[in-house]
């Protein structure tokens, strides 16, 4: 493992929307409340703290909340309280660490409190009405206090019922929010270019891995292996003894879920795409009983964790029932359907032919990684004014009302110019030779579905073939079969200066 040198420090990577709109927010000098929300290690943690820098606020006080009771909370914030040399007494329960809080915010101090959703736990929640009555008193003396209090959170639902719910003591006290998604795919390039090279195969692999995680691509920079060949990165993040993401998984969302759904999780994972009936089908092969549980697991898993996503036929009622199934998070689905198993192995086989095998399942998880990648990269060419091709609409959903499967219509990418009236259906193949071999098939596709979309007559109809990287050959035998050869170069171009 080779250490990083000076010349290649880390550095604070995209983020400037929102650390442009949370310095604002610093620099009013008046009473704020701030909430962030965001999946685990996406940085909201360190978008703060470089907008602390860049503030030059000096008096700051960040406190990370356990998942424990209200004396593990109180022990951990005075630990907190040492670190950061806060002065004064130390909160001795829930009420007085509110006053505490509201005590230093009237200094002049910064409070951030980290992983703030364990405060809906019925043992913590005390807290929250507490913090009501001293949050009202600061908003009546906004103008005369210069501090503020910025909590973050994971858990979208929890977040929001201690924040958002009409119910909630704490409902419309916030004062600014922020929503930390995923790195764009150009600051993954800027990564990329100063660490390693944005060669197609490597972005594929590493963005289907870690899609726009920061703290996933620091670690693989840390320990020397984000520029090496892709087994090395494999082995190195979760196959040894110390590997920083074994634990990755678990400790961060299934933990969370104390295996009540690792095996529909598992399963929709291994099988993109998948109906409630295939994963009632899977469920009862090992529990017959279980099937009247699994329509409450994924509406839990969709509407509490955000972690499954239900898509619809394009262009469906939003109330049609028919739906497929998909994890959302890149890193959960590579680690389930790739990587998991091999992972608890190390002990008992040899780690080489245990990589080599999660290696192998990670080259197919990408065919659907890519699927997503390129309709990334549309939205997000768009969204710059880079290429021609204008989206005002991606489609986010599948096609297929066919009985029989000779009838079927899947289409990877459909894409809408609406004021150019151009449809964009695109087909995208890992493998650049399967791509060129099943275009007449998808040729039919297309027929079929433009057949049944009589709204898309008169529109100029461009059919795209993509894949991470073409040859010469590849674009000719593309462009004779009548679509527009689209690789990963020719996508991410433009992207960034």
């Amino acid at each position: 493992m080779t250490p990083p040198t000076t010349a290649q420090r880390w550095q604070f990577y995209g983020r400037s929307p929102e650390l442009a709109e949370l310095c604002s927010i610093l620099a009013r000098r008046r009473w704020f409340l701030v909430k962030i929300s965001g999946r685990r290690r996406i940085g909201k943690t360190a978008l703060v703290q470089q907008a602390v820098q860049r503030s030059g606020r000096a008096r700051v006080l960040y406190v990370q909340i356990p998942d424990s009771d209200p004396a593990g909370v109180l022990a951990t914030v005075r630990d907190f309280y040492d670190l950061f040399q806060v002065p004064g007494g130390r909160p001795t329960d829930l009420r007085s660490l509110a006053q505490d809080l509201a005590r230093l915010v009237r200094e002049g101090w910064l409070v951030t409190l980290d992983e703030f959703q364990y405060f809906h736990r019925k043992a913590l929640f005390e807290l929250t009405s507490h913090l009501q009555f001293e949050v009202d008193r600061l908003s009546a003396e906004a103008s005369d206090v210069a501090g503020g209090l910025v909590v973050l959170g994971s858990i979208h639902t929890e977040m929001a019922a201690l924040l958002e719910d009409r119910a909630a003591p704490l409902y419309n006290r916030v004062t600014d929010q922020l929503e930390v998604d995923h790195l764009d795919i150009a600051s993954v390039l800027e990564i990329l270019r100063a660490h390693a090279d944005p060669s197609p195969e490597r972005l594929l692999f590493l963005w289907n891995l870690f899609e726009g995680v920061p703290k996933f691509y620091r670690d693989c920079f840390e320990r020397g292996v984000i520029a090496a060949h892709r087994q090395h990165p494999i082995e190195s993040m979760f196959f040894t003894s110390s590997s920083p993401l074994r634990g990755e998984a678990d400790n961060w969302f299934l933990g969370e879920l104390r295996g009540r759904y690792d095996l529909v999780l598992k399963f929709v994972a291994g099988h993109p795409g998948c109906t409630n009936g295939d994963i009632d089908a899977h469920s009862r092969s090992f529990d017959p009983a279980s099937e009247q549980q699994i329509g409450g697991y994924l509406r839990i898993l969709r509407e509490r964790y955000r972690t499954i996503e239900r898509l619809q036929p394009i262009f469906a009622k939003p109330t049609a029932r028919n739906g497929r199934f998909y994890l959302r998070d890149n890193f959960l689905r590579s680690w389930l359907s790739a990587l998991q198993t091999a992972a608890a192995a190390v002990h008992f086989r040899p780690v080489p032919e245990l990589v080599a095998d999660a290696d192998a399942r990670l080259q197919t998880a990408e065919g659907h990684g890519l699927e997503r990648l390129a309709a990334t990269l549309y939205q997000e060419r768009s969204r710059k004014g880079v290429g021609d091709f204008r989206l005002t609409q991606r489609i986010a959903g599948y096609w297929d009302k066919a009985d029989r499967a000779s009838s079927r219509v899947e289409i990877d990418l459909v894409a809408l110019d609406e004021q150019s009236r151009i449809l964009r259906l695109g087909s995208c193949k890992r493998s650049p030779d399967k791509l060129v071999r099943d275009l007449g098939a998808f040729d039919g596709h297309v027929g079929r579905f433009l057949a049944a979309m009589p709204r898309f007559t008169g529109w100029t109809i461009e059919k795209v073939a993509v894949a991470p990287a073409l040859s010469r050959e590849h674009r000719r035998a593309i462009a004779a079969a009548g679509y527009v050869a689209q690789d990963l170069e020719d996508l991410t171009r433009g992207l960034t200066p």
